[in-house]
């Protein structure tokens, strides 16, 4: 049983990972870090023509049609490239929100605009520091105006839309699409690690807003949305793992010390032996994500919680531990082991953090377990292998 991606969406990671070698270096990333741009618009224009940011809306909006597993591969690159994009703010997200919410009217007047590149979309969840929780919503739209603050945003500076948790007049949940160029609407930038990915303050006054759909969302469907999001994002981050191993292996081959290269000493090979390890881990669950991902299928919520989990840990390690391999000079500014460390702090708190993922990823098996309990299904580790390959 093959459990890799098809030969097509190995073609289609080769080509990226050419591409974004060449048109996304360190000093691609370096300028937008340390300039005033909120990304490469250059970088993005050539990303949006070769139709990645359309690669999960249908043809019939404007769109490639590959799928969500095309789309996973493609986050792992853009990892692997650090990209100063807001690829998967909008990508990830905004355009799932249409996808999965927006009335069929909204979906054609929208999405080719996000396929085409032309619009940038974000997130606005939060409404200060903390993880995801229905309560914390205070943003309220009434008569299609938006008022109340959201932050931080992720890549809210080079938005040029914002898909805007909120309360309706009866206390529902609503996501609300905002031009955020509209009036009533002010953008404050944020200190933020990663300037690459910048995030704002979002204060709406009054502000202009269409909500998706006909419906009151619940919080269920809001977390669906998350978990979809989170298997995309652990890609990325598997991505940016794996560069920083490459990293840190090609300096421990070249570094001599006591006249031989410190990647022959054993401590060393143990830190790099722990992170392949830990990326290897991320990348089956990533794995099992993107199968459920890709079939809409009831698991979805268990395997994006063990694929977050799993990659935000991993990419932590692989950073932290590039830097220590580099030594004395890794944690420099004009190394670039920096660049992916800020990267991978500030991916770990999107989408809410951590131990927020690990509680969901706990529940989610406490109530498969309870559901067995209940029905007298014996569990996995009960049931008896039948003959052949288990």
């Amino acid at each position: 049983m093959n459990f890799d991606f098809s030969e097509d969406l190995n073609l289609l990671r080769e080509q990226a990972r050419r591409f974004l070698g060449e048109r996304c270096s360190a000093q691609v990333v370096r300028t937008v870090f340390e300039g005033d741009a909120a990304f490469d618009a250059g970088l993005w224009a050539q990303v949006a023509s070769l139709g990645w940011t359309g690669c999960a809306i249908p043809e019939q909006w404007g769109g490639t049609g590959l799928g969500h597993e095309a789309l996973c591969v493609l986050a792992e690159e853009m990892g692997r490239a650090n990209a100063p994009l807001p690829f998967g703010s909008a990508v990830y997200l905004a355009a799932e929100a249409v996808l999965c919410h927006g009335s069929p009217a909204q979906q054609a007047r929208w999405l080719p605009a996000i396929a085409s590149g032309e619009a940038i979309g974000a997130l606005a969840l939060a409404e200060g520091p903390g993880n995801p929780r229905a309560a914390a919503v205070q943003a309220r739209l009434e008569g299609g105006r938006l008022h109340g603050t959201k932050w931080p945003v992720l890549d809210g500076a080079a938005a040029s839309f914002a898909v805007v948790v909120a309360k309706d007049p009866q206390g529902g949940l609503v996501l609300a699409r905002v031009e955020l160029d509209a009036p009533g609407v002010r953008r404050t930038p944020l200190q933020t690690l990663d300037p690459a990915r910048p995030q704002v303050r979002i204060d709406f006054d009054c502000a202009p807003a269409e909500p998706l759909g006909e419906a009151a969302l619940s919080w269920l469907q809001l977390e669906r949305l998350l978990d979809r999001a989170a298997v995309l994002l652990a890609f990325e981050q598997i991505g940016g793992a794996a560069a920083c191993l490459d990293m840190a292996g090609a300096h421990a081959k070249q570094r001599i010390a006591f006249g031989r290269p410190i990647g022959s000493f054993q401590a060393v090979k143990h830190k790099l032996a722990d992170v392949f390890v830990a990326i290897e881990l991320a990348r089956s669950n990533a794995y099992y994500g993107a199968w459920a991902l890709q079939t809409d299928a009831p698991e979805l919520t268990a395997a994006a919680a063990a694929a977050r989990v799993a990659a935000t840990q991993a990419f932590h390690l692989a950073a932290k531990e590039s830097i220590q391999v580099h030594g004395g000079m890794g944690f420099t500014w004009e190394m670039d082991c920096h660049l992916y460390l800020r990267r991978a702090r500030v991916l770990s708190a999107a989408l809410g953090g951590p131990a927020w993922w690990k509680e969901r990823l706990v529940r989610e098996y406490e109530t498969r377990m309870q559901s067995r309990l209940a029905h007298r299904q014996p569990l996995d580790s009960d049931r008896k292998p039948s003959h052949g390959l288990q």
